[in-house]
């Protein structure tokens, strides 16, 4: 009888946290082999101030998603301090998660801006997220707190 009345509040308790989640953003912005920022090493963007492709020898799992490094010094970086390294807001445009939305970030797009990397949909949306980067900077970061929350419309 103990036990039953143990598995009974337990199955509540389960239900009752599942069905109180919300669901909010894919913290990573992942392709369809789940590889974050499309195989781009994202310690690159720091060491070599470019884009360069990974290599999936040097693969390492975080956040759930697959990143790619070109060597495995770059790997090892990323490892002991993942969030210096990886893009803000997920890896998604910029320029979208500031006007409350997702959309895809192009590794070919990118600035690094005090320390942090940004990505955009493309260079024509980097040029416009540049024109006011500070604003929207911070309102991708007030976006990027209520998309953990409520999942944004995502337009590509």
């Amino acid at each position: 009888m103990k036990k039953s009345i143990l598995f009974l509040i337990l199955g509540i308790s389960i239900l009752a946290a599942n069905c109180s989640k919300t669901e909010g953003v894919k913290l990573v912005n992942t392709n369809a082999e789940n590889i974050a920022i499309k195989g781009y090493d994202t310690v690159a963007y720091f060491a070599d101030n470019g884009a360069v492709k990974g290599n999936p020898q040097y693969e390492f799992v975080w956040n759930g998603a697959k990143w790619f490094f070109s060597s495995k010094q770059n790997m090892e970086k990323f490892q002991a301090n993942p969030d210096q390294y990886a893009p803000q807001f997920g890896g998604y445009c910029s320029w979208a998660v500031s006007h409350g939305y997702t959309a895809d970030g192009d590794p070919e797009a990118w600035k690094v801006v005090d320390g942090k990397l940004y990505l955009n949909y493309n260079q024509k949306v980097k040029e416009k997220w540049e024109a006011e980067q500070p604003k929207l900077i911070e309102d991708g970061k007030k976006n990027w707190q209520e998309f953990k929350v409520k999942k944004p419309e995502h337009k590509g």
